[in-house]
């Protein structure tokens, strides 16, 4: 369950996300990247490096406004950060303590479709299944 629940979120919010209008969903993606950056502020369990790595992705993010590389990439270095916090100790949930670990498995499903172009699934899905109609 400590990976599986964590894949699906991932996937859930692929198929969420594909809902956005094509025009609007990287900029999305990039705010939602920015906002990653600065989940572990409050805690400070790592000093001036949360700080740091918060500047760092907010840079990608900027840059992820248009790129969907640099999303991409933003979910990588989060997914670098949750690993740090889980080894040491300090998840991004005090109360939770395998919720860095569960973001760390999350935060790749999410970087992989960004690093495809983050494409709508749904719309793939509907064209795959019409096609399969087609031909029944």
């Amino acid at each position: 369950m400590a990976l599986l629940v964590p894949l699906l979120i991932g996937v859930l919010y692929v198929l969420l996300n594909s809902l956005i209008p094509e025009r609007h969903r990287l900029r999305f993606n990039a705010v939602m990247v920015a906002g990653a950056g600065a989940a572990y502020l409050s805690g400070g369990g790592l000093g001036v490096a949360e700080v740091a790595f918060t500047a760092v992705l907010t840079y990608v993010a900027w840059r992820g406004l248009t790129s969907w590389t640099y999303v991409g990439i933003g979910w990588l270095l989060h997914t670098a950060w949750d690993v740090v916090h889980h080894l040491t100790g300090n998840p991004i949930l005090p109360f939770a303590p395998g919720s860095s670990f569960g973001c760390a498995i999350c935060d790749p499903v999410i970087a992989v479709w960004c690093l495809t172009g983050g494409r709508s699934v749904t719309s793939a899905l509907r064209a795959r299944l019409a096609r399969v109609r087609a031909t029944s």
